[in-house]
């Protein structure tokens, strides 16, 4: 069943993401040649816990890790690891959820650690278009088809591969909601787009081609050809104004800004607010 939430819920699910939000920040600023993947992993799981929140993905299914790091070839659900460090000119896909009342929110960046070849480059800024495509698509008493139609014509423009098998989906008291969100047309088919509806919308990208397999330790997903993958996600509700990204203060008792934020709008990690240099 696809629930639609209050005004009461979706305040939670703001301060969720919002809690995403700063500790992806904060994860951002860790991703660094020489870094593991388990150092990004602690930070979010410090970062979490001290904002009130609790980590959406440490047991979920059994998963074994507060954060998903996707690294190079990896799409999705990358386990953070010791014995994983990163390289330069990789990219890095950050995937981090959290709950606060019963309520989830969802996000996902990808960046490069250290400076990145112009094509990885080119993959990581057409996917946030990707994404600030999907959310413009956002319309009540639009489909659901046609979030991914605009998500699959930025990629195809470009000559990207677009990941069928893992697709958006539905969230609110449960990380996976009805219904899914898949990053594909055709437009004007599936279900029908309500006030309240609350969608994570999450383009996955391939340098290459859209072909995944998932890895040995039953998670990790990864390109069959090894070419490099990219991911960007938000949380996202459909309001009568238009589509409103949580955590990003623009969804508040005051009122709400639809649209979707630029890179400018991302928060910054504690140590650049303040000058520091890490």
């Amino acid at each position: 069943m696809i629930t639609c939430k209050s005004r009461s819920e979706l305040l939670l699910m703001e301060r969720a993401t919002r809690i995403v939000q700063e500790v992806l920040a904060e994860c951002v600023e860790a991703v660094r040649p020489g870094a593991t993947t388990e150092e990004i992993d602690r930070i979010a799981a410090a970062g979490i816990k001290a904002r009130g929140g609790k980590a959406a993905f440490l047991g979920y299914r059994g998963y074994p890790r507060s954060i998903c790091v996707s690294v190079g070839d990896e799409v999705v659900h990358g386990i953070p690891s010791s014995k994983r460090k990163l390289r330069e000119g990789e990219l890095v896909g950050l995937d981090l959820g959290a709950i606060v009342e019963g309520y989830y929110g969802d996000a996902a960046r990808t960046v490069g650690a250290g400076k990145v070849a112009p094509e990885l480059d080119q993959l990581l800024r057409v996917t946030h278009e990707a994404l600030v495509a999907g959310v413009e698509a956002v319309r009540v008493g639009g489909k659901i088809g046609d979030i991914g139609a605009a998500v699959e014509a930025v990629a195809t423009r470009h000559g990207y591969g677009v990941v069928r098998e893992f697709v958006g989906h539905g969230i609110g008291t449960a990380l996976h909601e009805k219904p899914e969100v898949p990053n594909y047309g055709p437009a004007g088919r599936r279900e029908t787009i309500r006030g309240g509806m609350t969608l994570a919308i999450e383009p996955m990208l391939n340098l290459g081609a859209a072909d995944v397999r998932v890895a040995s330790d039953g998670w990790t997903v990864r390109t069959v050809d090894g070419k490099a993958s990219s991911h960007f996600e938000h949380t996202v509700v459909a309001t009568a104004e238009g589509p409103v990204v949580l955590g990003f203060g623009r969804y508040s008792r005051e009122g709400t800004v639809p649209g979707v934020p630029g890179f400018h709008e991302y928060p910054a990690a504690a140590s650049v607010r303040s000058g520091a240099v890490a």
